[in-house]
């Protein structure tokens, strides 16, 4: 008996049927197409049971295969190491075609790069496409093809290439939903993948307060963020539909979408980034590394409020607002003298959007060992952070539900910490 002849999309990166490129050109192919989700050991392997990024994962598969049923189809989805997946998937059916959009951090890249292979051999043929962002990989770069390394003139050059297109085009996979495949494939639990509900959720995201972003985004007691960022992160918004949107309604807010590619672009051009310094100059610096001043970061109670609601924060929620974010990482490197990837380690294990190119990017930067960084002698003043935005201690009062009743001593002075933040990293840096 022979095998059906399909077409297959393999999600990752990209939960969403509307506005998708990948699924749109698959649902264009000859083939009926099967969606596809793979839960991979290698990543699952190295997560807590009870993570909230499997969990909002799942929640959002399953809200996919209920479109889906809706037009008597269905959503694949399958655990285990890829390739074993793949070799699955080429015995039960003949698979003539794969579609994926790209991803760019280095395991996806080392990843795809061999299920193609293995595609090839097989006989079938894989399509990738750009999807997670306006401008990928070498689109974007100075007039020599060199990648950009400072944000500034990246930003410039990016809104000039978005200007010529605007508005960038989007996807109407509707229009082909006939052609997927008719089936109705069981739909595993949580607890079938291996994992359990979390107490910690994914918030809806929310763009009513973009108007004025740049007014109120830095004050975290306002709780006026869009709550985007673990969306794009996993696809279930269109970064076109974003920006085309965002470029007519505030420039601030778009900066930041325009950051978000930067930092990918950073790593997928210098991948050593991922877990080195940038500046290589910087590797000199004789960090402290206080495996007990780690755990206080950690656990919010170094004594300065700032630090610890965001830390707190963070433990309790996966999120933490973007300013105190810029305060915590500081205070680690500067006040601590704790080397960025212990932090950069942490955030990666708790944040809900976590991201390895904004995260790398964005510890960097506050280290000072970034490609565009803030210079190694500015230190954050916890103190003054506090007073400036929020000034009547309202954040700190929601996650520190003890500070009104005599709050702890800071577990290092300003001041030295200070001192001896710059005379270390002068004395480290690589001449």
């Amino acid at each position: 008996m022979s095998k059906q002849e399909i077409s297959v999309f393999w999600f990752r990166r990209d939960l969403r049927l509307e506005d998708n490129v990948g699924l749109f050109h698959a649902l264009k192919s000859e083939y009926p197409v099967i969606p596809l989700f793979i839960f991979d050991d290698s990543i699952l392997d190295t997560l807590p049971k009870n993570d909230a990024r499997v969990g909002f994962i799942h929640e959002s598969l399953s809200r996919i295969n209920r479109q889906l049923q809706e037009i008597e189809s269905s959503l694949l989805v399958k655990k285990g190491k890829t390739t074993a997946v793949w070799q699955f998937l080429l015995k039960e059916f003949d698979v003539k075609e794969v579609f994926f959009n790209k991803d760019y951090e280095p395991y996806a890249i080392q990843r795809d790069s061999a299920i193609c292979e293995f595609l090839e051999t097989n006989k079938t043929i894989s399509y990738s496409f750009k999807d997670q962002v306006i401008f990928e990989e070498k689109e974007v770069t100075k007039a020599d093809g060199l990648p950009y390394t400072v944000y500034t003139p990246f930003k410039n050059k990016w809104l000039e290439k978005y200007k010529s297109m605007t508005p960038v085009q989007e996807y109407d996979t509707a229009v082909y939903f006939a052609n997927f495949y008719k089936n109705s494939f069981a739909f595993p639990t949580l607890e079938q993948i291996g994992f359990v509900e979390s107490l910690i959720k994914v918030k809806p995201h929310n763009l009513k307060f973009i108007a004025n972003y740049q007014d109120i985004r830095d004050f975290p007691a306002l709780d006026k963020t869009s709550y985007l960022s673990p969306h794009l992160r996993f696809g279930t918004v269109s970064i076109r539909k974003l920006v085309n949107w965002a470029f007519n309604k505030n420039d601030v807010f778009l900066s930041e979408l325009i950051w978000r590619e930067f930092f990918m672009q950073i790593l997928f051009s210098f991948p050593k980034v991922g877990t080195q310094n940038f500046k290589s100059a910087y590797n000199g610096i004789q960090w402290r590394n206080n495996e007990e001043d780690f755990k206080r970061w950690c656990t919010g109670t170094t004594g300065y409020p700032m630090v610890d609601a965001g830390m707190r924060q963070l433990n309790e929620t996966g999120y933490m607002h973007n300013r105190v974010r810029m305060v915590v990482a500081s205070f680690l490197c500067k006040h601590l003298l704790i080397q960025w990837q212990w932090g950069e380690a942490y955030f990666a294990e708790k944040l809900l959007d976590y991201e390895m190119s904004a995260n790398v990017g964005n510890w960097q930067w506050a280290a000072g060992t970034g490609c565009d960084a803030a210079p190694y002698f500015r230190v954050f003043n916890p103190e003054i952070q506090l007073k400036k935005f929020d000034e009547k201690g309202t954040y700190i009062r929601k996650w520190i539900k003890e500070f009104d009743l005599g709050y702890k001593q800071p577990m290092v002075e300003h001041a030295m910490a200070r001192d001896r933040a710059i005379a270390t990293y002068k004395a480290g840096i690589l001449k």
